[in-house]
């Protein structure tokens, strides 16, 4: 069961100072481990499935990935009975958000833990316009209507395929969510859903990396 999967962009300063305060009231956090950290500079995969590396923007990242599963798995976790990850992910090129016409969209991304899907959103990096605009969920789940890059901590990458040639079509996302858990391994995967059918190379045209994931093991009693 998903305990907290809320991200910290999703609320205003006063709603998380309540949040904090009803948390400290009633719960006392008692330890704080990060069990896993990589943001892939000294190349290493170990524990990955489907790992795989190049370089983007003069940084080493994991990817890209089209409509594949990517996997971190970790072991040996101590006591815990709460999981903090944090993926840093870019979304690349022409990716359309919300619409659901079965030719362009919706173009999901999603993670979870174990057999448990944890969180599934949208992401859009069209222009946005009075007369034209291709929104998405995030920072929020399907289906919620925000203007492309909300909640973004980079957006004027250049794009990696495709729009290889022009800024501003490569999205960076830091997405933090805390879940129930307790066990001592845990496996962490990532996958997209991604809608292209008007495309001769749908790889090219939408796809996605890591750029850092951590994972903290969390004691709250």
């Amino acid at each position: 069961m998903v305990l907290r999967t809320w991200s910290s962009n999703w609320f205003t300063l006063p709603v998380l100072i309540f949040l904090g305060f009803l948390w400290s009231c009633s719960e006392t956090l008692e330890s704080e481990n990060t069990v896993y950290s990589n943001d892939f500079s000294d190349l290493n995969l170990a524990g990955f499935e489907n790992g795989r590396l190049f370089v983007f923007g003069n940084d080493t990242i994991a990817g890209y990935y089209h409509n594949e599963e990517v996997a971190v798995n970790v072991s040996d976790l101590p006591s815990h009975n709460l999981l903090k990850v944090t993926v840093e992910i870019i979304v690349h090129d022409s990716w359309d958000g919300n619409p659901d016409d079965g030719i362009s969209g919706p173009d999901f991304w999603f993670f979870g833990i174990d057999n448990q899907e944890v969180f599934r959103t949208t992401f859009s990096n069209s222009p946005c316009a009075p007369t034209y605009c291709l929104y998405q969920s995030y920072p929020a789940t399907f289906f919620r209507q925000n203007v492309p890059k909300s909640g973004a901590i980079q957006t004027n990458l250049p794009g990696l395929c495709i729009f290889g040639a022009f800024n501003n079509y490569s999205t960076k996302y830091s997405i933090s969510k805390i879940i129930d858990h307790s066990n001592p391994t845990a496996r962490i995967y990532m996958n997209s859903d991604l809608v292209q059918d008007n495309s001769p190379d749908p790889i090219c045209d939408e796809s996605w990396s890591i750029s850092k994931i951590e994972i903290t093991a969390l004691t709250l009693n």
